[in-house]
């Protein structure tokens, strides 16, 4: 996975994300849209075998980049969370 930051002003980003696909960026805008300073979360993907998806992030002010660093810990925690319940419930 590699990343470009396509544009950045204090409050709107384009990052496109090269290398992934429909099952990150969905993860990643849910994640995004669940945090009450994002005001759009959105990805464009032209066609999943011969281009990267672009990822567009609107806030209320907060930096674009804070922001999506947040909702990446939030998918990492989830994540631990659902293996540890995982763990827990292969054990029984």
């Amino acid at each position: 996975m590699e990343l470009k930051i396509i544009d950045k002003t204090e409050d709107e980003m384009h990052l496109e994300i090269i290398g992934e696909n429909h099952t990150l960026l969905n993860m990643l805008k849910s994640a995004l849209l669940d945090d009450n300073r994002v005001q759009i979360a959105t990805y464009d993907m032209k066609h999943v075998s011969i281009s990267d998806p672009i990822l567009f992030v609107k806030t209320d002010g907060a930096d674009p980049i804070e922001v999506v660093k947040d909702a990446s810990n939030n998918i990492v925690n989830d994540c631990d969370e659902f293996l540890g319940v995982f763990k827990t419930a292969i054990d029984i």
